[in-house]
């Protein structure tokens, strides 16, 4: 995908980002190794914590539809720098996706590019647990 159609797709997203209490819209676009692409926006609710980021919005409706394999994920917040998914995005990613490419904008469109694994070093991962 081109840098100007994420952008623009992502910036369509944000605008159907569900932030009624932060305001702060978030888009994410989850590319499988096949291509195809899987959007998601941020939904949140009265209970913080229960509010769900674009990133794993995206993740697991990619999931829910049989999707696998990954290799990268464009994001775009309401910024000024590039938006970088949050700890438990990056951690839930990393399950799935561990070789991911993450490709974060700014509102206006500054880009900048990192691998999940540089994102999220020493990772905990499904091999910190014990043996079944």
């Amino acid at each position: 995908m081109k840098d100007s159609d994420a952008i623009v797709q992502l910036k369509q997203l944000k605008a159907r980002a569900l932030a009624i209490y932060s305001k702060f819209h978030v888009g994410a676009l989850l590319e499988t190794a096949e291509g195809e692409i899987v959007e998601g926006f941020n939904i949140e609710s009265s209970s913080y914590g229960l509010t769900i980021c674009a990133e794993r919005v995206a993740l697991f409706k990619a999931l829910t539809e049989g999707k696998r394999k990954f290799r990268r994920i464009y994001i775009m917040g309401d910024s000024k720098a590039p938006c970088p998914p949050c700890g438990a995005c990056r951690q839930v990613l990393m399950d799935y996706a561990p070789e991911l490419e993450v490709i974060m904008f700014s509102e206006k469109g500054e880009k900048q590019q990192a691998t999940l694994k540089e994102l999220l070093p020493h990772a905990f991962s499904g091999d910190s647990l014990p043996p079944r």
